[in-house]
């Protein structure tokens, strides 16, 4: 199928032309022609669409919060450029993860519902899916990485989900959530392989269309990549020219490998990562292949520059991220010429931090 190309189009076949070790002047004139082939999709499930979102906003409207979109001018000072913040770490939960859960579980039929819900999860997408099968008087299991966040534990638990504590790493836990799956019947949620979870948490960025217009770039953090794909998705759809822009911890950089190759099948990467919102060795084809359609660039940035940035995020807003959630901000802080005259929103996606952090990345 033949689409018109854009300027995300030719850059991606400028970086192929480059990894295959072409000769850019015989290929050059072939990025001149209005015409691109789409790169194939990595996974057979549909890609939500702009009208995805807006039933999943219906569907998930009463429940959750509207977050304030909000311009902070010491931020503008300190980057040179416009810049807004998208307030998700005051989101129900604490986190935009929440949009997704209720809007998948609203979909599930009675007898889903009856089997109960199993996933995996380090703790923001876990609340979530407890917190929509709880609201519909369903069970929920979900397994996480011992160890992990007491405070996401706690909520869980709260929710009514049963919490299961099972290996070093996210992706250990996983495994064991989708043999526990078979072995007792449960409604499996995948973390990222589910079009309702895209579409549900989508609906954050209709709100910033609606709120803010000329954006230059959105910055979203990555972790398996379903706030971005839903992000994408809608941007492309309500304003083209803003161009959305992943960041994900080096220490875990499985999904920035993925985009970068461009094509084939994904590529796991060490997870040594302290921010546990965005820490996954793996990457997911379903959300991989979105990201490499519609993601106009991907940064990666330091564990360091994380826990630097959930302070000048609490001194410049008054207001706690968790790493995940200040990761727009140190990408934005790495890279400050980029933006200059520029308007920029900076997604905090969450904001589930443990006493322990926060006095370990204060000092205290």
């Amino acid at each position: 199928m033949l689409v018109p190309m854009t300027q995300r189009d030719r850059r991606h076949i400028n970086y192929c032309i480059a990894r295959a070790g072409l000769d850019w002047k015989a290929t050059n004139t072939r990025l001149h022609t209005n015409w691109s082939i789409m790169i194939p999709s990595l996974s057979d499930l549909p890609e939500p669409k702009i009208a995805d979102v807006f039933e999943a906003r219906r569907r998930i409207t009463s429940q959750v919060h509207r977050t304030p979109l909000r311009r902070y001018p010491v931020l503008c000072e300190m980057l040179d450029a416009d810049v807004w913040v998208k307030h998700e770490n005051m989101q129900l939960l604490g986190s935009f993860k929440v949009r997704g859960g209720i809007n998948l579980v609203s979909h599930t039929s009675p007898e889903e519902r009856e089997r109960g819900f199993i996933t995996a999860s380090t703790g923001n997408h876990g609340q979530s899916i407890a917190y929509a099968a709880s609201s519909n008087g369903a069970s929920c299991t979900v397994v996480v990485p011992v160890g992990a966040n007491p405070v996401k534990m706690a909520s869980m638990r709260q929710l009514g989900a049963t919490v299961v504590e099972h290996g070093p790493t996210f992706d250990e836990a996983k495994k064991y959530s989708e043999q526990l799956a078979l072995e007792e019947g449960m409604r499996y949620v995948h973390p990222a392989d589910e079009p309702l979870l895209v579409a549900g948490v989508g609906t954050y960025a209709l709100e910033i269309h609606e709120e803010l217009s000329d954006i230059d770039h959105i910055l979203v953090p990555i972790g398996a990549g379903s706030g971005a794909c839903g992000c994408c998705i809608v941007s492309d759809a309500l304003s083209p020219s803003t161009k959305v822009i992943g960041v994900q911890s080096s220490a875990a950089r499985s999904v920035h490998e993925s985009w970068r190759c461009g094509e084939g099948p994904t590529i796991d990467s060490p997870m040594r990562t302290e921010a546990e919102g965005i820490a996954t060795g793996s990457s997911y084809d379903f959300p991989v292949g979105i990201l490499r359609n519609r993601l106009d660039d991907f940064e990666l940035v330091s564990d360091a520059q994380l826990r630097s940035a959930i302070v000048t995020i609490f001194e410049a807003t008054r207001t706690i991220v968790e790493h995940a959630g200040a990761a727009p901000l140190a990408a934005a802080l790495s890279q400050k010429s980029r933006w200059k005259d520029r308007r920029i929103v900076l997604v905090a996606s969450g904001g589930n931090l443990s006493v322990a952090q926060l006095k370990s990345i204060l000092g205290a």
